[in-house]
């Protein structure tokens, strides 16, 4: 991909989740391809339970843009430091901040500003401390090596036009015995191009899936081991159906091309420990 390209896509998704953070705080939603009467993507919806949604104010379950609830998944320790790549209006830093107390630290990192105001406005009513909103690319995550216990992410990772970078800057920050906790959208097998781009376009709005192995290949290439991916939803052609249709699309040729090819998957890693050093007299052996 050229450099232009990867800019475009970075704009267009700032554009996209500054205007989501916007509608939030004149008291919409940010339902991403909402309408009136639409509603919420069918993607986007139901991923928090009542008892999460009770923990942080409502602003931040609105602003949540996510496919997946990766605070549900990844378990989180008391005194762990956490990273949220994307963290938008902060749902998921908020509960991370919980699971690890007073004595850890919940990072968000996001590109937005709009977002990061409303971040940092949930953080006030939420009466955290233990909570710190950065502004800053995924690509070039703005703290040092080996500083992170999890990196946690929601449907984030795959609107990067540079997701090897992603995972590398994933794998610096993280200590040794680190682990990357994520949720995110991924595409099974092979499709036509013209059809992965037309579904692609309602897959959380923009979405540049990664196919499964590609991305259990990249998480390697990048260092991780322990690589798993366990799909959390497989969609439908017809949860996309009005959608799909309303772009003069026609979702029943499309269905057997697409059933069971996208889904949210949560992906897990870890960056393996540092090698202690060899003191003993046959170890090198």
């Amino acid at each position: 991909m050229s450099t232009t390209d990867a800019a475009d896509i970075k704009e267009v998704v700032r554009e996209k989740y500054g205007e989501a953070a916007l509608r939030v705080k004149s008291g919409g939603s940010s339902c991403c391809g909402a309408t009136a009467s639409t509603g919420c993507d069918p993607i986007t919806v139901n991923l928090y339970d009542a008892t999460q949604a009770g923990q942080v104010p409502e602003e931040a379950l609105l602003a949540s843009l996510g496919c997946g609830n990766p605070t549900a998944l990844a378990k989180l320790n008391p005194g762990e430091i956490v990273l949220d790549l994307g963290s938008g209006g902060g749902i998921d830093v908020l509960l991370s901040a919980k699971h690890v107390g007073a004595t850890g630290k919940a990072y968000g990192l996001d590109m937005t500003d709009e977002m990061l105001a409303l971040a940092n406005e949930n953080k006030r009513r939420a009466g955290v401390t233990n909570v710190e909103f950065l502004k800053g690319e995924i690509e070039n995550i703005p703290l040092p090596d080996n500083s992170v216990d999890v990196i946690i992410s929601n449907c984030v990772i795959n609107l990067s036009a540079d997701k090897d970078r992603v995972l590398r800057e994933a794998f610096r920050v993280l200590k040794p015995g680190g682990r990357f906790a994520v949720s995110d959208v991924v595409t099974r097998g092979e499709m036509l191009p013209e059809i992965r781009q037309s579904v692609l376009a309602w897959v959380g709005c923009i979405a540049g899936a990664l196919e499964e192995n590609d991305y259990r290949n990249n998480l390697a290439i990048a260092g991780f081991e322990q690589i798993e991916i366990e799909p959390t939803r497989i969609y439908r052609a017809e949860d996309a159906r009005e959608f799909l249709a309303g772009q003069g699309i026609d979702v029943d040729a499309l269905a057997p091309q697409v059933d069971g090819k996208f889904l949210s998957a949560f992906i897990r890693a870890v960056k393996p420990k540092a090698k202690e050093a060899c003191c003993g007299p046959t170890c090198c052996n």
